[in-house]
């Protein structure tokens, strides 16, 4: 049986996804516990969410390097694909023209 592997970019996707929603277990548990501040009012949904967000930024762009140069190979070896394939097209057309 053979499985097809999944695109690059689906996986870094799902890694993306994973490392937010580490993050922002994270920081809910830090806020639950009183250790971080819970924000202003009812904003402490929105100061979490922002909060992980700020933290998995960076988090995601050292530890899915790997990840993140798989995906721009595959992109830029799809779009040279479709390059060649549009000037073969170009070069048909040209030839039926004359």
């Amino acid at each position: 049986m053979n499985i097809a592997k999944p695109s690059a970019t689906v996986r870094y996707t799902a890694m993306r996804v994973a490392v937010f929603v580490g993050c922002l277990v994270f920081v809910a548990a830090l806020v639950h516990f009183g250790i971080m501040p819970a924000g202003l009012g009812d904003a402490n949904a929105i100061w979490v969410v922002l909060l992980a967000l700020v933290l998995s930024a960076p988090l995601s762009f050292v530890l899915l390097r790997k990840q993140r140069d798989e995906m721009s190979a595959q992109i830029v070896t799809k779009v040279e694909s479709a390059k060649s394939r549009l000037e073969a097209n170009r070069s048909q057309e040209d030839g039926a023209v004359q």
